[in-house]
This record gives C-alpha cells, sequence and structure tokens, in this order.
C-alpha cells in the first residue's frame, strides 16, 4: 500500500502483552489501535499548528489487510505515507512490519479535514500537501 511517490515516516510501536488475543497475537483491532498511535506521532510533530488553529484530521473509512499474525516478541513498524489527496481528505498508507521486512499488514485510512470552529469540512491546507510533495 505504501508507494514511493510521496515521503515516508515510520514509527516502532511496542506489542503489550494486554494487546494479545486468547491465541497468543495481538488481537485483529489492535492493528487499527496501532495506526492511531503513529498517526497520533506524525500529526503531533506535522500539524500542531494546524491543530492549534482548530483543523481537525478525522478518521473517514479504514481498511486493514492482515497477512500475519503479530506475536508478544514481534517488533512492529508502522510505516506511513500521505496519499490521494482530493479537496478537503486524503489517505494514509501504512504498511505494519518487522525490521527484516516481514508484512503484518498492510491498512489505509481516509482522513476529513474539518474546522472544528465553522463545525465543516475544509480544503485540505495547502501547506500540507507541498510538505508531503503534492503539486498544486
Amino acid at each position: 500500500m505504501v508507494s514511493a511517490e510521496h515521503p515516508k515516516l515510520s514509527t516502532e510501536i511496542e506489542v503489550r502483552f494486554a494487546d494479545l488475543d486468547a491465541y497468543g497475537h495481538v488481537n485483529n483491532a489492535i492493528y487499527l489501535t496501532y495506526l492511531e498511535v503513529a498517526r497520533t506521532k506524525l500529526f503531533r510533530d506535522e500539524f500542531t499548528e494546524m491543530m492549534r488553529n482548530g483543523l481537525l484530521f478525522l478518521v473517514a473509512r479504514v481498511e486493514c489487510d492482515y497477512k500475519r499474525p503479530i506475536d508478544l516478541t514481534d517488533r512492529v513498524i508502522v510505516e506511513m505515507q500521505m496519499k490521494n489527496f482530493g479537496r478537503s481528505s486524503f489517505e494514509i498508507g501504512y504498511s505494519l512490519h518487522n525490521d527484516s521486512g516481514t508484512l503484518f499488514a498492510n491498512a489505509a485510512t481516509v482522513m476529513v479535514c474539518f474546522d472544528l470552529r465553522e463545525g465543516k469540512t475544509v480544503p485540505v491546507p495547502e501547506g500540507l500537501k507541498q510538505t508531503w510533495g503534492v503539486p498544486s
């Protein structure tokens, strides 16, 4: 899901014992939590000023293709890439893998730009597009 056309960010996720299901693997719903943790780091690092000014990035859609179970001892790296920019939305592609390239899952979220003060969707800021290598 993550391609070479736009910059990528990655972060490591710590697998906790509480993430495991009865089979000893990370529960499928927790994969979405891992996406949220990675996305929160991205937004905190890259979009703090926009969020302070009342711009929210809301999840409109999420999909996840599970490829391999994650075990407690696995090292999990979430690689993210912003792409498919629309008028008021964009997609974040995710790859969950370990440092040797074993793929656990591919995922995507469609994010919508929402102005908290106005109570409505707004266009994706040009600054956000430029940061991620999208031509205007």
